[in-house]
């Protein structure tokens, strides 16, 4: 198995969405993050964008690492043929392991759970508890809202606008392939 570059943990949704674009993005993302050797972090699921962006990496020659709460073993169908794969008690855990072992952060479409992920390492991030780079892939405009959101939350004076700079939206995988190599070379 090649050295990796890094880690890049990768969260997204475990339904594939209303787009096809949405999992052609986690299938270009899983393929762009072997190509770069950087190996993938994420939440050990083989269903919806998760199980595709794995899927793309492993297809692709790349390494994957997996971890998954007790809980969410059988609805989530959890991969085992990771390169590493771990079971936790609880989401927290989960969410720290990812953490753990990434050098940044992507955030594909997703739904509660994605959202849950992101606002966690950004709100660490404001509270300067790391710097990792974090990168919503806005595929289709579908962050927009949430940009428009966080907006919306700095206007109303509950953020300083500097939160927004914790983050960069990104509009395609081209792009993030750019901006990651950047941020991990």
């Amino acid at each position: 198995m090649p050295t990796t570059k890094g880690s890049v943990c990768v969260y997204c949704g475990s339904r594939d969405g209303s787009d096809p674009a949405f999992a052609e993005a986690a299938r270009q993302t899983g393929e762009m993050l072997a190509r770069n050797r950087f190996q993938l972090v994420y939440g050990a699921g083989d269903v919806g964008l998760m199980g595709r962006v794995a899927a793309s990496a492993q297809d692709s020659g790349g390494r994957t690492f997996g971890v998954i709460p007790i809980h969410l073993f059988e609805r989530e169908v959890g991969r085992r043929q990771l390169d590493s794969f771990i079971v936790t008690e609880t989401m927290h855990e989960r969410k720290k392991v990812m953490f753990m072992n990434s050098d940044a952060i992507v955030v594909l479409p997703g739904g509660a759970g994605s959202l849950d992920e992101f606002f966690e390492v950004l709100t660490w991030a404001q509270l300067g508890l790391h710097a990792k780079p974090i990168f919503l892939l806005d595929i289709q405009g579908y962050w927009q809202p949430l940009v428009a959101l966080l907006d919306h939350v700095v206007d109303q004076g509950f953020a300083e606008r500097g939160v927004l700079d914790f983050m960069s939206v990104i509009p395609d995988c081209a792009a993030l392939e750019t901006a990651l190599c950047r941020a991990l070379s």
